[in-house]
């Protein structure tokens, strides 16, 4: 599986943006998928994730720092995995990694190369 993220950009603190995450490959063995950030000098955490594939529904994850303000969501027509941020705050800026893999896998089995998000007070 191979993801390429977008949309990434600099923006003033309570603006919104929406990044975009295009798979492809073997995504039929995909069945979750979901977005990890890191910021300058901290771990890579998750943000938010959806735990069906591209071909059917699922339930959604939220980090408690992004409730209410993040939205995750995909396309399934165009392979494409979207967070939708919302009332962005600086710090959310960090740069942002889609994920793909299996419920209950120890690990994902793809990773993409990120999109830098900054967000200025």
């Amino acid at each position: 599986v191979q993801l390429a993220e977008s949309g990434g950009g600099w923006l003033q603190a309570g603006g919104s943006l929406r990044l975009s995450c295009e798979a492809s490959g073997s995504i039929s063995s995909i069945n979750a998928m979901g977005w990890y950030r890191q910021a300058p000098g901290q771990e890579r955490d998750v943000v938010a994730a959806i735990s069906s594939g591209l071909s059917s529904g699922g339930e959604t994850y939220y980090a408690d720092s992004v409730k209410g303000r993040f939205t995750i969501s995909r396309d399934n027509a165009k392979n494409t995995l979207y967070l939708q941020m919302n009332s962005l705050k600086p710090e959310d800026t960090a740069m942002y990694y889609c994920v793909a893999g299996r419920v209950g896998a120890d690990s994902w089995d793809a990773w993409g190369q990120g999109t830098l998000v900054t967000v200025s007070s």
